[in-house]
């Protein structure tokens, strides 16, 4: 097994195959993920959604053609979850500290007030046009409820492209499976990451977690934030979806902090394990694998 591992989006990753990554088809992966970061990342000064978020009046933004079927997820994570999940949660991540420079320093309440009285929304803030977005005002868009996952897919789809038919792709805990026999993942305790609360066994398709531990600070004080309100979320405490595409997976991941499942299946098609602050936890009837006790 060939195992191809390096740093991108701030993060770790590793994409096993049968037969070596030549060079030039490890240089297409990392280029295709910095156009990826140069469009999505809200901490680069030179990303797209920078600009967004430091246009005075705002404007007509062109995303490329890969936006297309990204905006069409949020919008469908955006209903169901009724607004809980919101691409523009970017500045209420911001004025809790995670900021572009990590300062993990939370605004002045009254900072956080005035905004609150304003809050940006997906459904009344953006006019979307395809791929083009149209603003009124400075807009902090954060991709990272799916766009990990997605770009995950993106990878995938150039592996494929060359010839690759068995591969892993993990984009630090997002997966993508492809090929005839099915692997074995552990579910990461969301406290201890020695342990594992259980197995998923994962064939052709992908496995997403979400947890309040993996990017944390303060008192409280996480990455998973309703919407709607600003505030991090605390009755469940990580989850794990099961789903043909990652973008999907990953995006469900964090939806289900917010909303049943049974409401979410009415729109996609996926299996999961929650586990909530009070240490239950439930597992979906359709899920591959097992939660120890």
């Amino acid at each position: 097994m060939f195992t191809f591992s390096f740093k991108a989006i701030g993060t770790q990753w590793e994409i096993e195959t049968y037969e070596p990554l030549v060079r030039r088809q490890q240089q297409r992966i990392l280029r295709r993920i910095e156009e990826f970061d140069t469009t999505y990342s809200r901490f680069r000064p030179d990303s797209l959604v920078s600009r967004i978020a430091a246009a005075p009046d705002g404007g007509c933004f062109d995303f490329p053609d890969d936006s297309l079927a990204l905006f069409d997820l949020y919008d469908l994570l955006h209903r169901a979850t009724a607004g809980a999940v919101d691409p523009l949660v970017g500045r209420d991540l911001e004025l809790l500290g995670y900021d572009r420079t990590y300062s993990l320093t939370p605004a002045p309440n009254l900072v956080r007030e005035e905004y609150a009285r304003g809050r940006a929304s997906w459904s009344k803030d953006i006019i979307r046009d395809g791929t083009s977005l149209v603003t009124r005002r400075p807009l902090a868009i954060d991709v990272g409820a799916a766009g990990k996952g997605y770009l995950v897919d993106i990878v995938s789809d150039i592996l494929r492209e060359a010839g690759f038919n068995q591969f892993v792709v993990d984009g630090s805990g997002d997966l993508r499976h492809s090929g005839e026999s099915s692997i074995r993942v552990g579910l990461e305790h969301p406290f201890d990451p020695q342990l594992a609360i259980g197995v998923a066994n994962l064939q052709d398709c992908a496995l997403c977690a979400s947890a309040i531990t993996r990017r944390a600070w303060g008192d409280g004080l996480h990455h998973v934030l309703d919407a709607r309100t600003g505030v991090p979320v605390r009755n469940v405490v990580a989850t794990w979806v099961v789903a043909d595409e990652t973008a999907i997976a990953d995006g469900l991941a964090t939806a289900l902090f917010f909303t049943r499942a049974d409401h979410l299946a009415e729109v996609f098609r996926f299996s999961y394990v929650r586990m909530f602050a009070d240490g239950r936890a439930e597992i979906s009837q359709n899920f591959d694998g097992k939660l120890f006790s």
